[in-house]
Formats: C-alpha cells, sequence, structure tokens
C-alpha cells in the first residue's frame, strides 16, 4: 500500500468534525435528524470494526465454509433491509432473498467464470456485499414504487381486469414501471462515471498507489456487475411481488392500497 494513505485513530478522531457539520445543519434547520445521524454514525463504525476483524480472520484463513458462511450472512442482511422496504407487501422479505440470491449468484458466478475475480475470500466477500448492497436498494426501490403505483392506478387496473385481462397483464404497466425505477440509479450513475463522479472502487485502488489504468479496468469491470445484479434482482422481485396484490379470485386487494 502506498506510504502516503494513512489514517491513524487521532486523524480519524479528527475527521469526526466532519459529522459535528452535518449535526449542526440538522440542528439549525431543525430537520430533527440529529439522533438519526448519531445512531447511525456508532453503529457504522461499530459494524465496520466487527466486519473488519472478522475479515481479517476469513482473509488470512482462507476456508471455502467461513467464506460460504460470510456470503449468506450478507445476502440475508441485505434481503432483510430490503424485505423492510416493502411497504406492507405481503413475503417481501422472501422475494428479496430469492432475488438477492440469484442476482448475486449469477453475477458473482459469472465474474469468476471469466476470471475477473478469483475465487478468494479477498475478492469473493468484498465482491459480494458489493452486489447484494445494490440489488437491496434496487429491491427496495422497486417495492415502493410498485406499491405507490398500484395505488395510484388502482381504477385503471380494475378496468383491465373488467375487461377479461389476467392479472399479469393489468399489471404490466406497473411492473415495467417498478423495474426501471430499480434499475434507473444504477443507469444514470454510469452516465456520469469519470465525468462527475469517481466511484469508490476506483478510487479507492488510486489511493492504494495501483496504476489509475488498472483502477479503471477494474471500476468497468464493476460497472458491468452492478448493471447485471440490479437488473435480475429488480425483476426477479417485482415478478415474484406483484401477484401479491390480487386474491384467489383474481381482484385487486383493496387493504393492501390502503
Amino acid at each position: 500500500m502506498n506510504d502516503t494513505l494513512s489514517v491513524s485513530n487521532s486523524t480519524l478522531a479528527l475527521g469526526f468534525v466532519l459529522v459535528i457539520v452535518a449535526l449542526v445543519i440538522g440542528y439549525k434547520e431543525k430537520l430533527g435528524i440529529d439522533k438519526d445521524i448519531i445512531i447511525g454514525v456508532v453503529r457504522a463504525i461499530i459494524q465496520l470494526s466487527v466486519v473488519g476483524y472478522v475479515l481479517k480472520y476469513i482473509i488470512k484463513v482462507n476456508n471455502l465454509w467461513l467464506t460460504l458462511a460470510f456470503f449468506v450472512i450478507i445476502i440475508l442482511n441485505a434481503s432483510y433491509n430490503a424485505g423492510k422496504r416493502g411497504n406492507g407487501i405481503p413475503h417481501a422479505f422472501e422475494y428479496s432473498l430469492l432475488a438477492i440470491f440469484v442476482s448475486t449468484s449469477v453475477t458473482l458466478g459469472t465474474l469468476i467464470w471469466t476470471g475477473s475475480i478469483q475465487c478468494i475470500p479477498q475478492q469473493v466477500v468484498t465482491v459480494t456485499g458489493m452486489i447484494a448492497s445494490n440489488t437491496m436498494v434496487a429491491i427496495g426501490l422497486s417495492f415502493r414504487n410498485m406499491k405507490q403505483t398500484f395505488t395510484d392506478r388502482q381504477q385503471h387496473v380494475l378496468e383491465k381486469l373488467a375487461l377479461g385481462a389476467d392479472v399479469k397483464l393489468a399489471s404490466l404497466d406497473i411492473l415495467r414501471e417498478s423495474i426501471k425505477s430499480g434499475m434507473q440509479p444504477t443507469i444514470d450513475s454510469i452516465k456520469t462515471l469519470g465525468l462527475v463522479s469517481l466511484p469508490g472502487m476506483m478510487s479507492g485502488l488510486i489511493f492504494a498507489g495501483v496504476d489509475p489504468e488498472k483502477a479503471i479496468k477494474y471500476q468497468i469491470m464493476v460497472t458491468f456487475m452492478l448493471l447485471s445484479a440490479t437488473s435480475i434482482g429488480s425483476i426477479v422481485s417485482c415478478y415474484l411481488a406483484y401477484k401479491e396484490f390480487f386474491n384467489k379470485k383474481k381482484q385487486l386487494k383493496m387493504d393492501l392500497l390502503s
């Protein structure tokens, strides 16, 4: 690692002034987010510290079962958080779990198969975290959009059902918009890569002293990876979840839209 990159405990503590800036803004503007900021920062410090020590051990041991166990933990946590954003959609956790597992497995498997990454803890665990976290966000956005759009367009859906359409046909435009909403942030970020944003993967490698040309190649790979993961996660979760808005008689569940 580059010797110029050094973050000691003292410099990290001094860096807390950046958190104070956010706290001051929240207090001055009466945003009511001071407590959330403090809790979020404390949780982040504890969680990252614990994960850092665990990862250090896993990487050192280089055990397949430990790597798989960490893979499962990441998937479960991502699924739980995505499910919480389901806005009352039944079985949101189960659908998120399947969608995140499929998207992560397919994307990670492809990267290993093509030789883009090696099947070692140092790469598998970190890449799994990136894939699962982005898929989690995409699914959360898809669920929110689906619930809101079903609520806004319930009359249109009822009219289609009355005209003989099945639940899939009656929901098709909502499905498409929900899938698109999950993928859109990734697509938007791709458009500004290199011009507006220098992503974390690329910046981190450059900070560590890696040649920028190599860092760019890794970032392009990550871009392909996240686009694949969010698209798979969005489509799987949406096609599983939309049926929950209908009962066995193919009628809209009005209580779910209230």
